[in-house]
């Protein structure tokens, strides 16, 4: 596949912040600027006409938010929030956010999240979900999400929050983590502790206080060390 180039658009209702983001994104080798909007309706109207795959998005602005914007949007784009706002983060989860980045935004910050949208990019085009793979409705945002098992890496306890790990991006429903340890095949997902339900194929390595799946260490409660030994032994006879 030949490299990967995002057509990108700005919305933010400060004309200075717009430019600041405009810079670094002619600055990035895989984004292409075809837009900038100053309001919410302005970008709604905008989109129909114009193909973009990257929105970096302000949340506070007049008339529509930028999440008012996302809920009016049959197709929404990859999202990048930009705000001064610390608050709206978790919220941002809802909406699939690739990232949340506050201002003012430093260019190391910037492409950190662009590299993100760049391999979900690359993830949605290039590997294709077998047809026949087992997978779980997941309800966000009002929607039921289908959520396919084998990119399933793990789900983490967030208070009265459920947060979904996989391949492709992060979510995160309100739900308990005992539904989806009953919805979950128990020959593939093991709970190995109070707050993480992880998928066994994903499983890397491990020792007698972390789970590491794709680098990143999970906690094992001293108790499930036996599970998961036994589980692992099962799904590799």
């Amino acid at each position: 596949m030949e490299e990967v180039l995002l057509k990108c658009a700005v919305v933010d209702d400060s004309s200075l912040q717009r430019l600041s983001i405009v810079k670094l994104i002619k600055d990035h080798p895989n984004l292409k600027l075809v837009a900038e909007y100053n309001n919410a309706i302005e970008t709604k109207n905008g989109l129909l006409d114009t193909e973009t795959d990257l929105i970096f998005l302000d949340i506070e602005m007049p008339i529509l938010s930028g999440f008012e914007l996302l809920d009016n949007l049959p197709n929404k784009p990859q999202i990048i929030f930009v705000t001064g706002k610390t608050k709206y983060a978790f919220k941002a989860f809802d909406y699939d956010a690739v990232d949340y980045i506050h201002k003012p935004v430093t260019k190391e910050r910037f492409n950190n999240a662009v590299n993100k949208a760049v391999n979900l990019y690359k993830l949605k085009h290039q590997t294709p979900v077998p047809e026949d793979d087992d997978f779980i409705f997941v309800k966000s945002n009002l929607k039921n999400r289908k959520v396919f098992l084998s990119k399933l890496k793990y789900i983490q306890a967030l208070g009265d929050y459920v947060k979904f790990v996989t391949e492709k991006d992060n979510f995160v429903v309100l739900a308990t983590m005992k539904s989806f340890e009953k919805q979950l095949p128990s020959d593939r997902f093991l709970r190995t502790h109070k707050s993480y339900i992880v998928n066994l194929d994903k499983i890397e390595r491990y020792n007698s206080k972390n789970i590491e799946i794709d680098k990143e260490k999970l906690p094992l409660s001293r108790h499930k060390k036996n599970d998961l030994v036994e589980a692992l032994s099962a799904s590799q006879e």
